[in-house]
């Protein structure tokens, strides 16, 4: 009987439902939130192969203009590739290889084709080769996207989880931890960077990982949780010795619960700031990776490719691709930086 009129009794909501509420009424973080959903979700189309799977089609003439220009009609691009067909070949019977010509004109005949039309224009241009930059921009944000938010989502989880048990716990454990923080924070960032490279190279998990996106994840998220770490656990030596978290102690909750379930809620603002400042750097550090040959492989596309192609095209006046890459890299990432800003002011118990 007493079970069933505390079921009853209105209960109050959790963090995370009183955050969420929060957010609805925040209408930038509502907007952000969308904008940064359609990013996300056109990563996964991308990814089954449902958009920008033809990026390396050669639907247009080289550098195609935007359909807002018009054709570039100074000599410049030619909008019909001619093929020739197969010809038969009218040799003597003295040449042994006169039968194999035949043969060989026969089997050409059957892949007779028209000449092939490729397009003076394009929604959002075409690069040096004829390539739609519109499938680009979306082929590239699959792996821009996906590079940042898996390389910050590891760095935070890494630096979280070791801040809070060096702040909570101390002592050896603490000092421990400080020793580890501070052999790699001595390490120059750019000299970590290529020695964790070399490893991953010559590791045997080289052929599982390639030189690919999840090579770059790792990397980042080994160099980028020290910053993380450094915050969360000046969060959580200031946090253990607060009245509700000796109230959880004197009820008999456990170190993990005390640790994750009341005081990471409280510290969660910080940790989401330094997620989208790690999201937005990481997907700066994959343009510099990419550049100097320590990011995506050549036969892949991300933004940051396509910004290193655009910097040769820019000097004879082709400037959409450049245009086109920054303009979603700076949609996603102020999305994503306004939307983390709107949870962490959600989620911050002195603004409740």
């Amino acid at each position: 009987m007493t079970t069933a009129l505390l079921d009853k009794l209105p209960k109050s909501p959790g963090v995370w439902a009183q955050a969420w509420t929060r957010l609805k009424t925040d209408r930038v973080g509502m907007v952000s939130l969308y904008v940064t959903v359609f990013f996300i979700g056109l990563v996964l189309l991308a990814q089954l192969g449902l958009v920008g799977k033809n990026w390396q089609t050669e639907v247009g003439t080289p550098f195609a203009p935007p359909h807002f220009i018009g054709k570039i009609v100074d000599g410049s691009q030619t909008a019909v590739v001619a093929r020739i067909d197969g010809a038969a070949v009218d040799m003597s019977d003295v040449d042994p290889l006169a039968p194999r010509y035949k043969e060989w004109s026969e089997r050409a005949a059957k892949f007779k084709t028209t000449n092939t039309v490729k397009s003076d224009t394009l929604p959002f241009g075409g690069d040096q080769l004829g390539r739609d930059v519109l499938s680009k921009v979306i082929k590239g944000a699959q792996v821009s996207i996906t590079v940042g938010l898996a390389a910050a989502l590891f760095a935070t989880l890494i630096g979280t989880i070791l801040g809070a048990i060096g702040g909570y716990f101390g002592g050896f454990v603490g000092d421990f931890l400080e020793w580890v923080y501070n052999v790699f924070t001595a390490i120059p960032y750019i000299l970590l960077v290529f020695a964790l490279a070399a490893v991953l190279k010559s590791s045997p998990l080289a052929g599982t990982l390639g030189s690919g996106v999840w090579t770059v994840v790792i990397i980042l998220s080994l160099v980028g949780w020290t910053g993380i770490y450094r915050l969360v656990r000046a969060e959580y030596m200031k946090h253990r010795a607060r009245e509700y978290v000796m109230a959880a102690e004197a009820i008999g909750a456990s170190h993990a619960s005390r640790v994750f379930t009341h005081i990471l809620p409280n510290i969660s603002h910080v940790v989401l700031v330094q997620l989208s400042l790690h999201v937005v750097s990481f997907i700066k550090a994959e343009v510099i990776l990419s550049y100097l040959g320590l990011g995506v492989p050549l036969d892949m596309v991300s933004w940051g490719t396509m910004l290193a192609e655009a910097q040769t095209e820019l000097v004879q006046g082709k400037w959409w691709q450049l245009v086109a890459a920054t303009a979603f890299m700076a949609s996603f990432v102020t999305a994503f930086a306004l939307l983390t800003d709107a949870l962490r002011d959600a989620l911050d118990p002195k603004l409740r």
